[in-house]
């Protein structure tokens, strides 16, 4: 009973080292002036806080997206969630040799604000990350406001 005690307290703990939603009124004035000039349309905007950056989730002419942006609104990327299909033809690819009895549940196109773009496939539970061209880069733990 006390290990499980501690498992939950320590889980709950580590909860709190990822994104944290955050009322608009703390983020920076730097930050949302970043927003508004880069995504002019943004509507329904929900703000996180992450490591110290803030991330707006938004949607922009029926698109889900996300920018990411440090304290002093800098942009550092976006993501666009994309159709499954949309992904490169080398990441399907992948996903069907090694995880054949998963599908992919979600996608998206990731833009560094050095313009390179990767692609993201959430499967089981875990983001696979690819390049532009399809081919894997790593895997990671599945991040979502539902966890």
């Amino acid at each position: 009973m006390k290990n499980l005690v501690c498992m939950i307290v320590s889980a709950m703990i580590a909860s709190l080292a990822f994104a944290q939603k955050v009322d608009e009124k703390t983020v920076p004035s730097a930050v949302k002036q970043s927003l508004q000039k880069q995504f002019s349309g943004a509507q329904r905007i929900k703000w996180e806080q992450e490591n110290g950056n803030y991330e707006a989730e938004f949607v922009m002419n029926k698109t889900e997206l996300s920018a990411c942006f440090d304290a002093t609104g800098m942009l550092i990327e976006t993501e666009e969630e994309i159709p499954v299909a949309q992904l490169p033809q080398g990441a399907l690819d992948y996903v069907k040799a090694n995880h054949a009895r998963q599908k992919a549940k979600e996608a998206a196109r990731i833009t560094a604000a050095d313009g390179v773009v990767t692609y993201e496939a959430e499967v089981k539970g875990k983001d696979l990350v690819f390049d532009n061209n399809g081919k894997f880069i790593r895997e990671k733990k599945y991040q979502s406001e539902k966890e």
